[in-house]
């Protein structure tokens, strides 16, 4: 449950930062019902590129590939 929180907490930031330059933008609205997996980033202490597979309600498996500040906890 931490990891879907943090996941989607890095998804909205990501969006609203994305958006900046164009107020108009809204996030995505993305139906999750089980996260499958999520690229490792504890060793990066840059932004760098992570990918979410997860299902959704309908049972269809999605890859959503995003930019997160790595948390450099592996230097």
């Amino acid at each position: 449950m931490k990891t879907l929180l943090s996941v989607l907490l890095a998804l909205t930031t990501t969006a609203v930062m994305a958006g900046e330059g164009n107020p108009a933008t809204t996030p995505p609205s993305l139906d999750i019902a089980k996260v499958i997996s999520v690229t490792d980033t504890s060793t990066a202490c840059d932004v760098v590129p992570a990918t979410m597979v997860y299902i959704d309600h309908q049972g269809e498996t999605h890859q959503l590939t995003y930019n997160v500040m790595g948390s450099c906890s592996g230097v």
